[in-house]
């Protein structure tokens, strides 16, 4: 696997022993693209979060 998918792993698994701090990045990168854009990709953002969330064991959906 190259780098990039080498970084993405450690990532992952770090995730996965701090899923707290992991929702916390995960919420901000989401509320972030959400100012930015006007909410005009909401629903593709809140997609994207659960699926973040889902990849280091927090299926949760999105509370809004």
């Amino acid at each position: 696997m190259g780098k990039l998918g080498d970084m993405a792993n450690k990532a992952k698994e770090m995730a996965k022993g701090h899923p707290d701090q992991a929702d916390k990045g995960v919420e901000g990168a989401e509320r972030l693209v959400d100012e930015r854009t006007g909410n005009k990709y909401d629903a593709q953002t809140d997609k994207a979060a659960d699926a973040a969330r889902r990849s280091y064991g927090r299926g949760e959906p999105t509370q809004r």
